[in-house]
Order: structure tokens, then C-alpha cells, then sequence
């Protein structure tokens, strides 16, 4: 359980060996260092799982969601550290909160950062539906658009192959109803279109060549029908219309499943909509309370320092911070003193230098100074 507090304290940025000697600050502390070391463990958690969809698929994907998520919670971690460790107690409550209003907008931005990876993981089940649902109608426009593109593009064609139909739709009716009357006239029934008289005499004949002319007529544009039909066909295949199809439920289970971070990012967004475009206000403030639950735990540490009366701790902190302030300056004066003496010291000895150095050379040069 020492340990255990030792590291809560570590975790809260504060000086340990100050800390100790206060036991009524303790619990506060360790408070504080859980706060940012789950809110870290979270970070660590989120980074990791929106690390993982953007390597989604790769073999190494795992490992890579590790080795972020690692890195993204002990930079979280940090930050929160020392955003809670540079808060202190002097001065009065309106500049305490001047003073920490960055940090507080700093940690609202990192709130929002982390709870958004974890607001896609608790509305995958919805995310996937809504994703199944989009691409099916991303689908369904392609199609359309492309159907549309195909009969605005051989309309002629199109209306060549509609009109080929209808006439050999015609052609048939016309076929079978010559052929009823044929029989007819052969074996004596008397309408108003047959003679009435029985065998295959003139009106026989006549009828017969009529039906003959239909069929040979209907062998044409049979023909003509099939070629136009064939020749479409092949216009679909080069124009990419048949090789569209809806997609499987199968199919639809699996580009969800690969679905990148951008695509679930946007899913979540369109879970806060109605088909009719209204605000679906239950689910909208479900994800929203769940974001600002992540902004708050992570504002939280900074709330605790700030609501937290000042303490022993932090009036030994204050005076270790003008203990050390003053030492600083006094080392400072004392590092000028060093450096004036030894200044000082080195001028006169190099003045000393000089001088015989001087007088030296006036020695020598009077010694060898000749008289005209």
C-alpha cells in the first residue's frame, strides 16, 4: 500500500520528501496522482483503439496500437502532470483561476481527444448498421447514376430495340390470330372473316400466304431484335453496367468491419440524425454526456487543486520555492564576486607583466644606444 501511495504521488507531480512531513495532505494527493494516472490509462486505451483502425488489417496492426497507445497515455500523462504541478495556492482565487485557465482549456481539448475513439467503441454495434445502411445506398446511386449515364448515351439504340420488340410482340398476336382463322376457313366454319366452305381452296390459299408473309416478317425482326439485344449487351459490359451489383449482406458485414477511423468518425456523427434529417436527441445526448464525461475526469485533477484549500504542502513549497530563489541569487552574487576578484587579480598581474616587460626593453635599448 506504501508503494502503491508513493506512485499516486508521483503521479500528482508532487515533491515527495516535502510531502511527508504533512500526513493531513496525503489522501489529497493521492487523490489527484488517481485521477491522472486513470485519466492517462484511458488516454492510453483510446489512442490505442483509434491506432489500431488506422492500420486496420495490416499484421502488424496490433502492435502498432500498443506502441501508440503507449506513447499517446505517457504524453497525456505527462502533460496532466505537470498541468497540476505548475498550479500553486499563492495569490488570490481570481488569479489562481487566470492562472490556470489555459491548463483548464488545454485539458478540455485533450478531454475531447480521448473519449472520441471510445464513444466509436461503445457505438460500434449502431456504427456498423449505419455504415451497412450508407454504402448500401452509395451503392444504389452508383447504379442509378450509371443506368441513367448507359440509356441517355444509346437512347437511339434503346428506342431501336424498344420499337423491334413491340413489333415482333405484334407480329406474334397477328401470327396466332391468322393461323385461328387459317384453320377456319379450311374446315368450313363460316364467320365473317371465312368463306365457309370446306378444303384449301382460294380463300385458303389466300389466308395461308398472308400467315406465311407474318412468319417470314417475324423471322426478320426476331433476328434483327436479337443482334440490337446482343449489341447492348456488349455496351453494358464496356460501360461497366452489368458489373454492378447490390451488395450481399456478407459483403456489407465485411467493409464495415474494414471500415477506417474516418468513415466510423462519420457514422457516429450521423447516429445524432433522423432519416428525415430532425436531431435524434436520445442518442445525441448519449454521446455527448459521454464526452463530457471523459472532459470533465480530465479537468478534474485541475478542479481538485483549485478547490483544495492551501495547505501546509503547499506553504512549504512556497517557502522551498523562495528558499531556492534566494540561493539561486546569492550564487549568482557570489559567481559575480569569483569572477570580479579573479578579474582584478588578473589585471594587476598582467599590468605587473607588462611593466617589466617595459622596463626591460628600455634596459636593453639604452645599453645599445651609440653616440654619434
Amino acid at each position: 500500500m506504501r508503494k502503491v501511495t508513493r506512485f499516486f504521488w508521483f503521479c500528482s507531480g508532487a515533491h515527495i520528501d516535502t510531502l511527508k512531513k504533512y500526513p493531513i495532505e496525503h489522501n489529497k494527493y493521492v487523490g489527484i496522482g488517481a485521477t491522472i494516472f486513470f485519466t492517462a490509462l484511458f488516454a492510453s486505451l483510446s489512442g490505442g483503439y483509434a491506432m489500431y483502425f488506422v492500420f486496420s488489417g495490416n499484421a502488424f496492426a496490433v502492435g502498432f496500437a500498443i506502441l501508440f497507445g503507449l506513447l499517446w497515455g505517457t504524453a497525456i500523462f505527462n502533460m496532466d502532470r505537470y498541468i497540476v504541478s505548475s498550479i500553486n495556492k499563492e495569490g488570490t482565487t481570481n488569479q489562481q483561476i487566470l492562472q490556470a485557465s489555459p491548463r483548464i482549456l488545454l485539458a478540455i481539448m485533450i478531454g475531447i481527444v480521448i473519449s472520441r475513439p471510445l464513444e466509436l467503441k461503445i457505438f460500434d454495434k449502431e456504427i456498423r448498421q449505419k455504415l451497412k445502411t450508407a454504402y448500401l445506398k452509395g451503392q444504389h446511386s452508383k447504379i442509378d447514376t450509371l443506368t441513367k449515364t448507359y440509356q441517355q448515351k444509346y437512347a437511339m439504340e434503346l428506342g431501336k430495340a424498344s420499337d423491334l420488340k413491340k413489333e415482333k410482340d405484334s407480329l406474334e398476336k397477328d401470327i396466332n390470330r391468322s393461323r385461328f382463322q387459317l384453320n377456319q376457313e379450311v374446315f368450313g366454319d363460316k364467320t365473317n372473316q371465312t368463306s365457309g366452305i370446306t378444303g384449301y381452296g382460294t380463300y385458303a390459299k389466300q389466308k395461308s400466304a398472308v400467315l406465311q408473309e407474318k412468319q417470314d416478317r417475324l423471322k426478320t425482326v426476331t433476328a434483327d431484335a436479337g443482334k440490337m439485344d446482343q449489341y447492348l449487351s456488349q455496351r453494358k459490359d464496356f460501360e461497366g453496367v452489368n458489373n454492378l451489383r447490390l451488395f450481399s449482406e456478407h459483403q456489407l458485414d465485411s467493409l464495415a468491419g474494414v471500415a477506417g477511423f474516418a468513415d466510423r468518425n462519420w457514422a457516429l456523427g450521423q447516429l445524432t440524425y433522423n432519416e428525415n434529417g430532425t436531431r435524434d436527441l436520445d442518442t445525441y445526448m448519449a454521446i455527448s454526456f459521454i464526452g463530457y464525461l471523459f472532459i470533465l475526469f480530465e479537468c478534474l485533477p485541475v478542479f481538485v487543486k483549485l478547490m483544495s484549500p492551501k495547505g501546509p504542502y503547499d506553504v512549504a513549497i512556497a517557502k522551498t520555492s523562495e528558499a531556492n530563489l534566494h540561493y539561486a541569487d546569492r550564487d549568482k552574487q557570489r559567481d559575480i564576486t569569483v569572477t570580479d576578484s579573479l578579474f582584478d587579480h588578473n589585471l594587476d598581474e598582467d599590468i605587473t607583466r607588462r611593466k617589466k616587460i617595459i622596463t626591460g626593453q628600455s634596459a636593453h635599448d639604452f645599453e645599445n644606444y651609440r653616440y654619434d
